[in-house]
């Protein structure tokens, strides 16, 4: 479904703040794979995660979703076959829009637009149903201003309208960062559930290991541009943290407090 082959990004090239932010990367993503990726400050997780939105161009090598190369193109053209959840919830939707106008826009993501109706009665039904397994009482606040929703509430809303045409690919950028761990755990759990379910191939980044251990079926962990680790299958369900903090160590060479390396 994803196939990221050597991909290279160096930010202010040639000056004194020249810093190599990813180095020929190579990604492979099978369809329906849960990819928890984690890693140090200046790893490269987030060039990585835009370079494939198609946010930042690379310098050199291919990016291919379901077998179309999307190298060259803005993030807008890759809209159709991606879907994003960032990490500030105010980001990924339109605040001063009602709750049911933010899913419609998400709905039509990609398609012309015509002289019509904005939303039909089947679509509000469809609305309704889809917030109401939220769990989060929000079916009845469709016409409620989003900006008006809290963190966790706009980032369960963001998390639906990722989701609601089924993209190529998922990408949740730290999507709980900003949330107070019982929120955040909330979000991944429906994170978890809208993946399986809608049967996605989606990439998580995260600073949390315990998180990056618990949730998807393979992580990779990233140091200095490179992917330094690859664990998936009983390997990764047998995991501790205490083995992902000695497997850094001994591939990345680093010996010194490997949780400061990790979450700094």
């Amino acid at each position: 479904m994803l196939r990221v082959e050597h991909i290279s990004k160096t930010f202010h090239p040639g000056t004194i703040n020249e810093k190599k932010a990813l180095d020929r990367l190579s990604l492979h993503l099978a369809p329906g794979e849960f990819v928890t990726v984690i890693g140090g400050n200046g790893a490269g997780k987030s060039t990585m995660l835009n370079a494939i939105a198609g946010t930042w161009p690379v310098d050199e090598g291919r990016i291919t979703i379901d077998g179309v190369d999307v190298t060259a193109l803005p993030d807008f053209r890759r809209a159709p076959y991606i879907g994003r959840v960032f990490q500030d919830p105010m980001l990924g939707t339109a605040p001063d829009m009602w709750l049911e106008e933010n899913l419609a826009l998400a709905l039509r993501r990609g398609q012309p637009r015509g002289l019509r109706w904005g939303i039909s009665k089947a679509e509000r039904a469809e609305y309704r149903e889809r917030l109401a397994s939220l769990g989060l009482g929000l079916e009845e606040r469709m016409t409620t201003k989003v900006g008006l929703l809290s963190g966790g509430q706009r980032q369960a809303v963001t998390l639906l309208m990722a989701a609601l045409r089924r993209p190529k690919l998922l990408l949740l950028d730290e999507h709980t960062a900003a949330l107070d761990p019982a929120t955040a755990a909330k979000v991944l759990e429906l994170s978890d559930r809208m993946i399986a379910e809608n049967k996605l191939t989606a990439l998580m980044i995260t600073h949390n290991m315990t998180d990056a251990i618990r949730h998807g079926n393979r992580l990779i962990m990233m140091n200095q541009g490179k992917i330094i680790l690859d664990i998936a299958g009983e390997e990764k369900a047998h995991l501790t943290k205490r083995d992902l903090l000695d497997r850094f160590a001994a591939v990345s060479g680093v010996q010194e407090e490997t949780d400061a390396v990790l979450l700094s």
